[in-house]
């Protein structure tokens, strides 16, 4: 297995933490940094679909973390990571006006229950030499196109080379952004548009129609090496 340095969390939903345990102890070594925004560990958190129907995510914690032999770092702003060469990048702005977010999520706050935002959806940027940011997210809860406009702000770095992870536009509640995203996902220009966990068929089929120079399917068990 390749050596692990460190491990960022994209968001605190069971589907991207359930495989923490066996991650750490593949790793085979204790206190590898695992960065993560606070409100990851928010609890509870469920989907609601009435107020009858809700279903619950498993909670995580910070002594979860710290019992797989993690060494847990918070933040919810950008934070470098592997001697400076990936960020991580914390929390990220709601700024466009189509991206609204996804209105299942809720959370209880003081007692009190709200909406949840998932802010502590994030993703990590890495700058290629002379070829530009490559982009990888986890499910994109913040919006792909906010994520890749914060990418760019807290970089200063304006090229895009490749844009990869989910996107989260599956099914009936997101279909209706699939092709502004694809429009706006053109105007950054970048080399590559790799949309793959939670994107959806119906989303990965547009920007394979609207950039078919710059798509490429991914596959559980494909290697993709930027040099």
């Amino acid at each position: 297995m390749t050596e692990v340095e460190a491990v960022a969390l994209s968001h605190g939903h069971s589907d991207h933490t359930g495989g923490m345990n066996k991650m750490a102890a593949l790793i085979g070594r204790t206190n590898i940094p695992f960065v993560a925004h606070p409100a990851a560990f928010q609890t509870p958190r469920y989907l609601k679909f009435s107020e009858e129907f809700k279903i619950y995510f498993p909670k995580l914690t910070r002594d979860m973390v710290r019992q797989a032999g993690l060494s847990l770092i918070e933040s919810e702003k950008p934070y470098l990571m592997l001697d400076d060469n990936i960020l991580f990048l914390g929390g990220i702005p709601h700024t466009t006006d189509f991206e609204k977010g996804w209105p299942l999520p809720h959370c209880q706050k003081d007692g009190k229950e709200i909406w949840d935002s998932i802010e502590d959806d994030t993703s990590v940027v890495m700058n290629l030499k002379d070829k530009g940011l490559i982009i990888l997210s986890g499910c994109a809860h913040a919006g792909i196109i906010n994520t890749i406009q914060y990418a760019i702000e807290v970089t200063g770095i304006e090229k895009i080379y490749a844009v990869m992870g989910g996107f989260h536009l599956s099914g009936p509640l997101f279909e209706p952004i699939i092709d502004r995203t694809a429009e706006e996902l053109q105007k950054f220009a970048p080399a590559y548009v790799i949309p793959t966990h939670c994107t959806g068929r119906k989303a990965i089929m547009e920007m394979e129609k609207k950039m078919p120079q710059q798509f490429i399917l991914n596959m559980a068990g494909t290697k993709l090496t930027f040099a």
